[in-house]
Order: C-alpha cells, then sequence, then structure tokens
C-alpha cells in the first residue's frame, strides 16, 4: 500500500466515523464540531484527487464560515437538555426503520453499479487545478464573470448604503 492508499482509507474512516458521531451525539455543540472534522476529512479527499479549488473552498466556506455560523447559533439559543421533550417510543421505532430501509436501498442500489473500467485520476490530471479553472474563466467566460463581479459590487455599495441609515 502506498501513502496515498493510506491516506484515502484514514480520511475515510475518519469522515464516516465522524459523520455517525454527527448523528449519535446528544450535544449539539458536539455534533457541529465532528461536522467540522467531517468537513476536513473530505477536504482531504478532494485535495488527493488534485481537485485544489474544492479543497480550498471547502475549508474556508464550510469549515469556517457555516460552522462558525452554526456555532453561534447555538450558543445563542442555549439549548438545554432539560427543555428537550420526550419523544415517543413508536417514532423511535419508525425512524429506526425508515433509517434501515433507506440502507437496505442505498445498498442494493450499489451492489447494482458496474464499477470496471471507473478509476479516479489520484494525483493526476489538470481538472481540479486552481490555473486551469482561472485559464478558462478568463478567457472563456470573462464576460459573464465580469458582469457578476459589477453585480456584487453594485450589491456591496447598495449594501452599505441601506446600512448607513
Amino acid at each position: 500500500m502506498s501513502i496515498t492508499e493510506i491516506l484515502f482509507w484514514f480520511l475515510t474512516v475518519l469522515a464516516i466515523g465522524s459523520a455517525l458521531m454527527v448523528i449519535v451525539s446528544k450535544n449539539p455543540v458536539y455534533s457541529v464540531i465532528f461536522l467540522i472534522l467531517t468537513f476536513f476529512a473530505i477536504s482531504g479527499h478532494y485535495l488527493l484527487l488534485n481537485a485544489q479549488f474544492l479543497f480550498i473552498v471547502n475549508l474556508i466556506v464550510y469549515a469556517g464560515a457555516i460552522m462558525v455560523l452554526f456555532l453561534y447559533v447555538l450558543m445563542l439559543i442555549n439549548l438545554n437538555a432539560d427543555a428537550e421533550p420526550m419523544k415517543n417510543k413508536w417514532l423511535k421505532i419508525a425512524g429506526t426503520v425508515a433509517g434501515g430501509c433507506f440502507l437496505l436501498v442505498m445498498v442494493a442500489a450499489l451492489r447494482t453499479v458496474d464499477t470496471k473500467g471507473i478509476t479516479a485520476q489520484v494525483g493526476g490530471g489538470d481538472i481540479g487545478l486552481i490555473e486551469t479553472l482561472g485559464k478558462t474563466l478568463f478567457s472563456e467566460y470573462v464576460v459573464p464573470f465580469e458582469v457578476s463581479s459589477v453585480l456584487f459590487l453594485s450589491a456591496m455599495v447598495g449594501a452599505v448604503v441601506l446600512g448607513k441609515k
């Protein structure tokens, strides 16, 4: 096994384990922290696939900004375990049965997928590189890119004007 395969399996186990802990954790703050760990593991997968732009965007936008917002909202609403209503046992059983049915459908769907000849380019290719994205944006899509930048600039100026009043 190469270092890439070891890193892939480590990140996979980390992502699945922390995603399960998001669901299992009773404390919502711990769930958010495990969700951040899941985002870091998924970002590691993007880096292994040589998708640098998705790696950076996932770290900055999801693991950074959105998770800080989630933590802020959770701390603002001050969730207490005492205020949580008791759930009906039939509701828990129905949720377990629905989750089991979903797992059964997913396993059945994945068993029928033909994966022969489908491989990921680990560490190769130039599709996900920032340089390739920049060249494409500034050669083929320069007019829509500039129009969207003017639109964002006018939205920022409008937000400042409205905020000053």
